[in-house]
């Protein structure tokens, strides 16, 4: 049996609605995309900057990617590996972990849990 191909409307309609429901998923809060961004130029700081130190790509994702290990009341924690600039592209393992608790606005660093070679 000869398979008919789509018409433009039905094709337009599965498009839209799988670009819909990847959008869904891909949605963050607004105070986790702050908190994100804040985490990642705390340990920045944390650990000499930018001319020093490098994030992991996880924490250039929105909201910190995989980075970010817990939402709760208290906030939003992040373990965050990192290390000299380019070490990740160049392969190498991170020399630092820097663990950072921020508010649940995103709007402000509430504890270093921790900041030193990886456990």
């Amino acid at each position: 049996m000869a398979r008919r191909p789509l018409s433009v409307p039905v094709f337009f309609a599965v498009i839209s609605g799988l670009l819909s429901s990847t959008a869904a998923l891909a949605q963050v809060p607004q105070s986790q995309l702050r908190a994100g961004n804040l985490a990642r130029m705390e340990a920045e700081q944390l650990n000499g900057g930018l001319s020093d130190y490098s994030t992991a790509r996880c924490m250039h994702r929105s909201g910190g990617g995989p980075c970010m290990v817990e939402a709760s009341a208290q906030g939003y924690r992040f373990n965050i590996p990192g290390g000299p600039p380019g070490w990740q592209a160049l392969g190498q393992e991170p020399t630092l972990e820097t663990e950072l608790l921020i508010s649940p606005d995103g709007n402000e660093l509430k504890q270093v849990i921790y900041n030193g070679s990886p456990r």
